[in-house]
């Protein structure tokens, strides 16, 4: 089989918070990565989600160098959608507006990337 990623991927265990809408309710699900590139993510789970269900993503970067950058740890909130599932996780494209945030309550504003406001329910999940 051809490799098709335009990406890079890097082996990164973060722990990831997975929100999902599942008719019309709110799921929340406490998970941890696999791999990450620019373009997605790889979340382990026995979960199995469609093919196009929109998620939120919240991933904690936790490292010394980020410490001593900003004084705290990172959080990342992304929109994505689910590219596959299969019986080891889901492989999840990154789509909209990504943030970066602080964790350090006395930080600056976070800052924003991307293209869309759009919520999960705009998104017609």
């Amino acid at each position: 089989m051809e490799e098709r990623r335009r990406f890079e991927r890097f082996q990164l265990r973060l722990p990831v918070r997975m929100e999902v809408i599942i008719s019309g309710k709110r799921q929340i699900f406490d998970l941890e990565t696999k791999d990450i590139s620019a373009a997605g993510v790889f979340i382990e789970t026995s979960e199995r989600f469609s093919e196009g269900t929109p998620v939120q993503l919240s991933m904690t970067l936790s490292s010394n160098r980020i410490q001593e950058l900003t004084g705290s740890q990172s959080l990342i909130k992304v929109k994505g959608i689910v590219a596959r599932s299969a019986p080891t996780g889901l492989a999840v494209s990154f789509a909209g507006r990504k943030e970066i945030l602080s964790l350090n309550a006395n930080s600056a504003p976070p800052h924003r990337e991307g293209d869309s406001d759009e919520s999960l329910h705009d998104r017609g999940a």
